[in-house]
Protein backbone atom coordinates (compact mmCIF):
# COMPACT_ATOMS: atom_id res chain seq x y z
CA UNK A 1 0.00 0.00 0.00
CA UNK A 2 1.10 3.26 -0.57
CA UNK A 3 1.96 6.08 1.58
CA UNK A 4 -0.79 8.01 2.66
CA UNK A 5 -0.58 10.95 5.55
CA UNK A 6 -3.46 12.09 7.56
CA UNK A 7 -2.52 14.75 9.92
CA UNK A 8 -4.75 15.32 12.60
CA UNK A 9 -5.36 18.62 14.71
CA UNK A 10 -7.80 20.69 16.39
CA UNK A 11 -6.30 23.20 18.43
CA UNK A 12 -4.30 26.33 17.43
CA UNK A 13 -1.51 25.47 18.83
CA UNK A 14 -1.37 22.10 17.01
CA UNK A 15 -2.12 23.93 13.98
CA UNK A 16 0.72 26.16 14.16
CA UNK A 17 2.91 23.45 15.46
CA UNK A 18 1.47 21.45 12.40
CA UNK A 19 2.48 24.04 9.95
CA UNK A 20 6.32 22.97 9.22
CA UNK A 21 5.25 19.30 8.55
CA UNK A 22 2.22 20.38 5.92
CA UNK A 23 4.48 22.53 4.16
CA UNK A 24 6.96 19.72 4.51
CA UNK A 25 4.70 17.47 2.61
CA UNK A 26 3.88 19.60 0.06
CA UNK A 27 7.30 20.62 -0.67
CA UNK A 28 8.02 16.88 -0.99
CA UNK A 29 4.47 16.07 -3.17
CA UNK A 30 2.98 13.79 -0.71
CA UNK A 31 -0.60 12.24 -0.42
CA UNK A 32 -1.77 13.63 2.51
CA UNK A 33 -4.92 14.93 3.94
CA UNK A 34 -5.60 17.15 7.15
CA UNK A 35 -8.61 15.94 9.70
CA UNK A 36 -9.67 18.77 11.58
CA UNK A 37 -11.62 17.80 15.01
CA UNK A 38 -13.15 21.45 15.52
CA UNK A 39 -11.67 21.33 19.31
CA UNK A 40 -11.24 25.01 19.20
CA UNK A 41 -13.85 27.03 17.15
CA UNK A 42 -13.59 30.12 17.73
CA UNK A 43 -12.27 32.17 14.37
CA UNK A 44 -9.45 34.05 16.28
CA UNK A 45 -8.65 30.69 17.53
CA UNK A 46 -8.53 28.66 14.63
CA UNK A 47 -9.70 29.82 11.08
CA UNK A 48 -7.29 32.97 10.90
CA UNK A 49 -4.27 30.47 11.50
CA UNK A 50 -4.91 28.88 8.37
CA UNK A 51 -4.97 32.25 6.43
CA UNK A 52 -2.00 33.66 8.59
CA UNK A 53 0.14 30.43 7.68
CA UNK A 54 -0.75 30.02 4.08
CA UNK A 55 -2.52 26.39 4.51
CA UNK A 56 -4.52 24.72 2.90
CA UNK A 57 -8.07 24.53 4.18
CA UNK A 58 -8.47 20.70 6.32
CA UNK A 59 -10.07 18.51 4.02
CA UNK A 60 -12.53 17.08 7.16
CA UNK A 61 -13.94 19.34 10.04
CA UNK A 62 -15.40 17.57 12.55
CA UNK A 63 -16.76 20.36 14.75
CA UNK A 64 -16.87 18.67 18.18
CA UNK A 65 -16.31 21.93 19.32
CA UNK A 66 -18.54 23.20 22.22
CA UNK A 67 -19.58 19.68 23.47
CA UNK A 68 -19.37 18.41 26.71
CA UNK A 69 -16.03 16.24 27.12
CA UNK A 70 -17.37 12.86 26.92
CA UNK A 71 -18.93 13.18 23.95
CA UNK A 72 -16.38 15.07 22.30
CA UNK A 73 -14.27 12.41 22.62
CA UNK A 74 -16.84 9.99 21.44
CA UNK A 75 -17.43 11.73 18.55
CA UNK A 76 -13.86 12.62 17.61
CA UNK A 77 -12.92 8.58 17.90
CA UNK A 78 -16.01 7.99 15.55
CA UNK A 79 -15.51 10.52 13.19
CA UNK A 80 -11.89 9.80 12.59
CA UNK A 81 -12.02 5.96 12.36
CA UNK A 82 -14.77 6.57 9.77
CA UNK A 83 -12.21 8.79 7.97
CA UNK A 84 -9.29 7.28 8.25
CA UNK A 85 -10.70 3.81 6.82
CA UNK A 86 -12.11 5.68 4.01
CA UNK A 87 -9.26 6.90 3.04
CA UNK A 88 -7.20 4.06 3.19
CA UNK A 89 -4.74 5.95 5.42
CA UNK A 90 -1.13 4.20 6.45
CA UNK A 91 0.49 7.11 8.56
CA UNK A 92 -1.50 9.19 11.12
CA UNK A 93 0.22 12.21 12.65
CA UNK A 94 -0.56 14.03 15.90
CA UNK A 95 1.07 16.55 17.76
CA UNK A 96 0.88 17.32 21.13
CA UNK A 97 -1.38 16.42 24.29
CA UNK A 98 -5.10 17.91 23.59
CA UNK A 99 -8.01 15.71 23.37
CA UNK A 100 -7.85 15.81 19.42
CA UNK A 101 -4.18 14.09 20.22
CA UNK A 102 -5.77 11.42 22.34
CA UNK A 103 -8.58 10.53 20.31
CA UNK A 104 -6.34 10.31 16.70
CA UNK A 105 -3.95 8.41 18.25
CA UNK A 106 -6.40 5.98 19.86
CA UNK A 107 -8.76 5.58 16.42
CA UNK A 108 -5.83 4.86 14.46
CA UNK A 109 -4.46 2.60 16.95
CA UNK A 110 -7.62 0.34 16.32
CA UNK A 111 -6.99 -0.08 12.70
CA UNK A 112 -5.01 -2.54 10.89
CA UNK A 113 -1.99 -1.09 8.81
CA UNK A 114 -1.78 2.44 10.24
CA UNK A 115 1.11 3.62 12.12
CA UNK A 116 0.82 6.02 14.81
CA UNK A 117 3.52 8.91 14.60
CA UNK A 118 3.69 11.05 17.63
CA UNK A 119 5.23 14.50 17.23
CA UNK A 120 6.62 16.05 20.03
CA UNK A 121 6.73 13.11 22.39
CA UNK A 122 8.39 12.79 25.60
CA UNK A 123 7.04 16.07 27.42
CA UNK A 124 6.49 15.68 31.00
CA UNK A 125 5.00 17.71 33.76
CA UNK A 126 5.06 15.20 36.08
CA UNK A 127 1.44 16.21 37.20
CA UNK A 128 -0.94 13.53 36.70
CA UNK A 129 -3.90 16.23 37.74
CA UNK A 130 -3.19 18.04 34.29
CA UNK A 131 -5.14 16.29 31.52
CA UNK A 132 -2.60 17.17 29.19
CA UNK A 133 -0.11 14.75 31.28
CA UNK A 134 -2.18 11.99 30.79
CA UNK A 135 -2.79 12.46 27.63
CA UNK A 136 0.98 12.63 26.66
CA UNK A 137 1.69 8.99 28.49
CA UNK A 138 -1.18 7.23 26.54
CA UNK A 139 -0.59 8.46 23.01
CA UNK A 140 3.35 7.84 23.28
CA UNK A 141 2.59 4.27 24.76
CA UNK A 142 0.40 3.72 21.66
CA UNK A 143 2.32 5.43 19.27
CA UNK A 144 4.87 3.72 16.51
CA UNK A 145 7.09 6.21 15.82
CA UNK A 146 7.89 9.15 18.13
CA UNK A 147 9.50 12.66 17.36
CA UNK A 148 10.97 14.33 20.48
CA UNK A 149 11.82 18.16 20.60
CA UNK A 150 14.55 18.13 23.05
CA UNK A 151 17.57 15.23 24.26
CA UNK A 152 15.69 15.65 27.79
CA UNK A 153 12.38 14.54 25.92
CA UNK A 154 14.26 11.68 24.26
CA UNK A 155 15.77 10.38 27.90
CA UNK A 156 12.39 10.55 29.56
CA UNK A 157 10.83 7.87 26.84
CA UNK A 158 13.83 5.74 27.15
CA UNK A 159 13.46 5.93 31.49
CA UNK A 160 9.78 4.75 30.03
CA UNK A 161 11.10 1.63 28.30
CA UNK A 162 10.11 2.83 24.86
CA UNK A 163 12.50 1.63 22.35
CA UNK A 164 15.61 3.58 21.46
CA UNK A 165 14.64 2.67 17.37
CA UNK A 166 11.30 4.48 17.86
CA UNK A 167 12.69 7.37 19.00
CA UNK A 168 14.04 10.30 16.43
CA UNK A 169 15.31 14.02 18.03
CA UNK A 170 14.52 16.60 15.68
CA UNK A 171 13.81 19.84 17.66
CA UNK A 172 10.60 21.23 18.10
CA UNK A 173 8.61 22.98 14.98
CA UNK A 174 7.55 26.26 16.94
CA UNK A 175 11.36 26.83 15.64
CA UNK A 176 10.14 26.38 12.05
CA UNK A 177 6.94 27.96 12.26
CA UNK A 178 8.33 31.68 14.26
CA UNK A 179 11.28 31.33 11.56
CA UNK A 180 9.21 31.17 8.20
CA UNK A 181 6.83 33.78 9.91
CA UNK A 182 8.53 36.29 11.66
CA UNK A 183 9.21 38.55 8.97
CA UNK A 184 5.96 38.61 7.81
CA UNK A 185 4.68 39.19 11.69
CA UNK A 186 6.99 42.14 12.23
CA UNK A 187 5.40 43.76 8.96
CA UNK A 188 2.18 44.61 10.45
CA UNK A 189 3.79 46.74 13.46
CA UNK A 190 0.94 49.06 13.21
CA UNK A 191 -0.79 46.49 15.15
CA UNK A 192 1.04 48.39 17.98
CA UNK A 193 -0.03 51.72 17.51
CA UNK A 194 -3.55 50.58 17.15
CA UNK A 195 -3.36 49.28 20.85
CA UNK A 196 -1.94 52.15 21.89
CA UNK A 197 1.82 50.45 22.76
CA UNK A 198 5.02 50.79 22.27
CA UNK A 199 7.87 48.36 21.50
CA UNK A 200 9.57 46.99 24.49
CA UNK A 201 7.34 49.03 26.82
CA UNK A 202 4.62 46.71 27.34
CA UNK A 203 3.94 43.16 28.95
CA UNK A 204 2.42 40.48 27.52
CA UNK A 205 0.35 38.12 29.11
CA UNK A 206 -1.96 35.28 28.90
CA UNK A 207 -4.01 32.38 30.73
CA UNK A 208 -6.36 29.89 29.69
CA UNK A 209 -5.01 26.37 31.83
CA UNK A 210 -8.09 25.38 33.44
CA UNK A 211 -6.21 24.33 36.64
CA UNK A 212 -5.27 27.86 36.84
CA UNK A 213 -8.39 29.35 35.34
CA UNK A 214 -10.93 27.07 36.76
CA UNK A 215 -10.19 27.81 40.35
CA UNK A 216 -11.43 30.99 42.09
CA UNK A 217 -8.39 31.88 44.05
CA UNK A 218 -5.97 30.63 41.18
CA UNK A 219 -7.60 33.42 38.55
CA UNK A 220 -7.31 35.89 40.88
CA UNK A 221 -3.87 35.83 42.42
CA UNK A 222 -2.60 35.72 38.87
CA UNK A 223 -4.82 39.32 37.34
CA UNK A 224 -3.00 40.15 40.82
CA UNK A 225 0.08 39.29 40.26
CA UNK A 226 -0.02 40.72 36.98
CA UNK A 227 -1.27 44.04 38.09
CA UNK A 228 1.30 44.55 40.54
CA UNK A 229 4.24 43.43 38.22
CA UNK A 230 2.83 46.23 35.79
CA UNK A 231 2.88 48.89 38.39
CA UNK A 232 6.07 47.99 40.14
CA UNK A 233 7.62 47.91 36.35
CA UNK A 234 5.40 51.03 35.37
CA UNK A 235 4.12 49.56 32.23
CA UNK A 236 0.66 48.77 30.99
CA UNK A 237 -0.41 44.44 30.63
CA UNK A 238 -1.86 43.56 27.52
CA UNK A 239 -3.32 40.47 28.17
CA UNK A 240 -4.92 37.88 25.18
CA UNK A 241 -8.05 36.99 27.10
CA UNK A 242 -9.33 33.25 25.94
CA UNK A 243 -13.04 31.73 25.95
CA UNK A 244 -12.62 29.86 28.65
CA UNK A 245 -10.76 32.82 30.75
CA UNK A 246 -13.13 35.59 29.93
CA UNK A 247 -15.91 33.09 30.81
CA UNK A 248 -14.21 32.28 34.49
CA UNK A 249 -14.36 35.77 35.21
CA UNK A 250 -17.92 36.63 34.58
CA UNK A 251 -18.84 33.60 36.42
CA UNK A 252 -16.42 34.14 39.17
CA UNK A 253 -17.48 37.91 39.15
CA UNK A 254 -13.99 38.91 39.49
CA UNK A 255 -13.13 42.76 39.60
CA UNK A 256 -10.29 43.67 36.84
CA UNK A 257 -7.55 45.60 37.68
CA UNK A 258 -7.76 48.71 35.98
CA UNK A 259 -4.11 48.64 34.60
CA UNK A 260 -4.54 45.40 33.00
CA UNK A 261 -6.31 45.75 29.35
CA UNK A 262 -7.81 42.62 27.57
CA UNK A 263 -7.65 41.99 24.38
CA UNK A 264 -9.56 39.09 22.18
CA UNK A 265 -7.17 36.50 20.40
CA UNK A 266 -5.56 37.34 17.53
CA UNK A 267 -4.01 35.91 14.94
CA UNK A 268 -0.61 33.90 14.67
CA UNK A 269 1.22 36.85 13.26
CA UNK A 270 -0.19 39.59 15.54
CA UNK A 271 0.78 37.16 18.11
CA UNK A 272 4.10 36.75 17.18
CA UNK A 273 4.45 40.56 16.81
CA UNK A 274 3.42 41.15 20.19
CA UNK A 275 5.59 38.77 21.61
CA UNK A 276 8.78 39.88 19.63
CA UNK A 277 8.16 43.32 20.72
CA UNK A 278 7.61 42.81 24.65
CA UNK A 279 9.71 43.87 27.61
CA UNK A 280 8.28 40.69 29.32
CA UNK A 281 5.54 37.56 28.87
CA UNK A 282 3.72 36.93 31.54
CA UNK A 283 1.42 33.05 31.00
CA UNK A 284 0.92 29.88 31.82
CA UNK A 285 0.50 28.81 28.11
CA UNK A 286 3.45 25.98 26.49
CA UNK A 287 3.89 27.55 23.48
CA UNK A 288 4.24 31.21 24.98
CA UNK A 289 6.96 29.44 27.26
CA UNK A 290 8.91 28.07 23.71
CA UNK A 291 7.97 31.39 21.49
CA UNK A 292 9.40 33.60 23.76
CA UNK A 293 12.62 31.08 24.26
CA UNK A 294 12.64 31.82 20.86
CA UNK A 295 12.37 35.31 20.21
CA UNK A 296 14.64 35.98 23.00
CA UNK A 297 12.14 37.46 25.45
CA UNK A 298 12.50 37.01 29.45
CA UNK A 299 8.86 35.15 30.59
CA UNK A 300 7.09 34.28 33.89
CA UNK A 301 5.15 31.28 33.62
CA UNK A 302 2.33 31.18 35.83
CA UNK A 303 2.63 27.41 36.77
CA UNK A 304 4.36 25.08 39.56
CA UNK A 305 6.01 22.87 36.63
CA UNK A 306 6.13 22.97 32.73
CA UNK A 307 7.11 20.07 30.57
CA UNK A 308 9.15 22.41 28.93
CA UNK A 309 12.60 22.43 31.10
CA UNK A 310 14.65 23.62 28.88
CA UNK A 311 13.04 26.57 28.68
CA UNK A 312 13.44 27.33 32.51
CA UNK A 313 17.38 25.70 32.45
CA UNK A 314 18.04 28.48 29.78
CA UNK A 315 17.57 30.85 32.02
CA UNK A 316 14.80 32.56 29.86
CA UNK A 317 12.16 31.17 31.95
CA UNK A 318 10.76 31.55 35.62
CA UNK A 319 8.25 29.22 36.85
CA UNK A 320 6.07 31.50 39.74
CA UNK A 321 2.80 30.05 40.01
CA UNK A 322 0.07 32.07 41.01
CA UNK A 323 1.09 33.87 44.31
CA UNK A 324 0.82 37.44 43.35
CA UNK A 325 3.82 38.15 45.81
CA UNK A 326 5.97 35.06 43.62
CA UNK A 327 4.77 36.52 40.15
CA UNK A 328 5.75 39.94 40.84
CA UNK A 329 9.57 38.87 42.29
CA UNK A 330 9.81 36.32 39.48
CA UNK A 331 8.91 39.03 37.21
CA UNK A 332 11.40 41.36 38.44
CA UNK A 333 14.75 39.13 38.29
CA UNK A 334 13.10 38.17 34.49
CA UNK A 335 12.58 41.87 33.60
CA UNK A 336 16.56 42.41 33.37
CA UNK A 337 17.72 39.75 31.50
CA UNK A 338 19.49 40.10 28.26
CA UNK A 339 18.60 37.06 26.25
CA UNK A 340 20.35 38.38 22.53
CA UNK A 341 23.17 36.37 22.53
CA UNK A 342 21.40 32.78 23.19
CA UNK A 343 22.22 30.21 21.25
CA UNK A 344 18.72 28.23 20.54
CA UNK A 345 20.12 25.21 18.27
CA UNK A 346 21.32 23.21 20.90
CA UNK A 347 17.67 23.65 22.92
CA UNK A 348 14.64 23.70 20.90
CA UNK A 349 16.53 22.89 17.21
CA UNK A 350 17.49 24.60 14.44
CA UNK A 351 14.24 25.51 12.46
CA UNK A 352 14.37 22.16 9.88
CA UNK A 353 12.04 19.95 12.62
CA UNK A 354 9.20 19.73 10.41
CA UNK A 355 11.28 18.37 7.11
CA UNK A 356 13.43 15.91 9.42
CA UNK A 357 9.76 14.60 10.40
CA UNK A 358 8.54 13.73 6.97
CA UNK A 359 11.87 12.67 5.44
CA UNK A 360 12.01 9.70 8.45
CA UNK A 361 8.79 8.92 7.88
CA UNK A 362 9.43 9.02 4.25
CA UNK A 363 12.17 6.24 4.78
CA UNK A 364 10.00 4.31 6.92
CA UNK A 365 7.06 3.84 5.02
CA UNK A 366 7.23 4.85 2.39
CA UNK A 367 8.17 1.37 0.49
CA UNK A 368 5.11 -0.14 2.47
Amino acid sequence: MSLKIAIILGTRPEIIKMSPVIKACQQKSLDFFVIHTGQHYDHELDGQIFEDLDLPKPRFNLQTGGQPYHLQISQMVRGITEILQQEKTTVVIVQGDTSSVLTGALAASKLVGIKVVHHEAGLRSHDLTMLEEINRIIVDSISDLLFTPTQNSSDILIKEGKKTEDIYLVGNTIVDAVQQNITKANSRVSELEKLGISAKNYILASAHRAENVGVRERLEGILEGLSLTGRELGLPVIFSLHPRTKAKIEEFKIKVPTNIKFINPVGFLDLLLLESNAALVMTDSGGLQEEALILRVPCVTLRDNTERPETVESGANMLCGTEPKNILAGAKEMFKKDLKSLKLDDILGDGQSGLKIIETIENLYGGQ
